[in-house]
């Protein structure tokens, strides 16, 4: 449970980075998540990425809103900077502290229901303004903490553990991005570690607003109508004196494939989800030609995973604001009340 701490013990032979820390003390407290979540995958993704890149945990702020994916950040990085804010406010709350304090590493986890649907608001307008930072949507189509009814991003067709088949059409938040001026974009699956590291170290490493789209498969949901071992069955047939739940272990999906090949991987409910892997020759720096290739392959049934786009030349929002070097939370009086003379100045130029 997340109240339990981790053991502090550190084996001697653990490899450490250029700065002296071990993969453990990128960690977090202990998950409470569904045993075979691909958000965990994802957390344990961030902590390599993190580790890797040698940043020093202190040095990043990690908030979220509501959801699964919004409980994941209290799992990596410990000791880091946090903030859980309300449902869908997570971007309008890191931008805030992004503009206080430009030194930090900003870190912005959400779900595909924090963010595609009470929060697209402030998904839009924090990508749109370049707000330096990685923003994470850990995707898996359902409202995992209210029994799985379908998300803003499932697809059309998809069919639930009830058996009703979803008839609205999704939002695909990679597209949004692209629309909306993100410089760096990418979308990733869970089990597929090799890819996703990368991905999450490029981002880190980029000034300006990066977006990663992660697929990640929910493995509470997956009992079917008509089993006698499922919970609906077995709540129908027993008169129980209190509600409870189990959730059973699943083992994670992991896969392993090359670059421009396809890879249909069976999900825990029996359903294929079909990736493709962007080729070596792709140029992810034309944001048209990504958008094209998304639509063309979802027309196929496919998701294409990868870096689908970067601008190199990007900006972020202070250099928008043309806001000075040092992070505003340092300013002192003088610095921000530089008197009359200077409002009279400023007044001035606007009329």
């Amino acid at each position: 449970m997340t109240y339990l701490a981790k053991p502090k013990f550190h084996h001697p032979t653990l490899a450490r980075n250029a700065i002296g820390f071990t993969r453990r003390d990128y960690e977090g407290a202990i998950s409470t998540l569904c045993a075979g979540c691909g958000h965990d995958s994802i957390s344990a993704a961030i902590v390599q990425a993190c580790w890797e890149l040698d940043i020093q945990p202190h040095r990043v702020a990690k908030l979220s809103g509501i959801g699964c994916s919004s409980k994941t950040p209290t799992y990596f990085l410990g000791q880091s900077h946090g903030f859980n804010t309300v449902h869908g406010r997570m971007p309008s709350v890191l931008t805030g502290a992004n503009l206080a304090n430009r030194t930090l590493t900003y870190l912005g986890v959400s779900g595909d229901g924090d963010s595609a649907s009470i929060g697209i608001g402030q998904f839009v307008h924090a990508i749109r303004r370049g707000v330096d930072m990685v923003y994470i949507v850990e995707n898996n189509g359902v409202y995992g903490l209210t029994k799985g009814q379908f998300s803003a991003t499932a697809d059309r067709g998809s069919v639930s553990k009830k058996g009703v088949a979803n008839s609205d059409s999704p939002l695909d938040m990679v597209t949004m991005a692209l629309q909306l001026g993100a410089s760096y974009i990418g979308r990733g699956f869970s089990g597929d570690k090799a890819q996703l590291v990368p991905l999450i170290k490029g981002a880190l490493a980029h000034r300006g607003a990066a977006f990663l789209d992660v697929i990640s498969p929910c493995v509470a949901f997956n009992n079917h109508a008509g089993s006698t071992k499922s919970y609906d069955y077995v709540r129908a047939h027993n008169e129980a004196v209190n509600r409870m739940d189990v959730i059973p272990a699943r083992a994670q999906i992991a896969v392993e494939y090359g670059e421009g090949r396809m890879l249909e991987v069976r999900q825990h409910d029996g359903s294929l989800l079909r990736l493709r892997k962007l080729d070596a020759g792709y140029d992810p720096r034309d944001r048209i030609a990504a958008m094209n290739l998304i639509q063309q392959r979802h027309a196929q049934g496919e998701v294409v995973t990868g870096l689908l786009y970067v601008d190199p030349e990007a900006d972020d929002l202070h250099a928008h604001l043309d806001t000075v070097a040092a992070p505003l939370n340092t300013l002192g009086t003088a610095e921000l009340c530089p008197g009359r003379a200077a409002l009279e100045r400023i007044n001035a130029s606007l009329r």
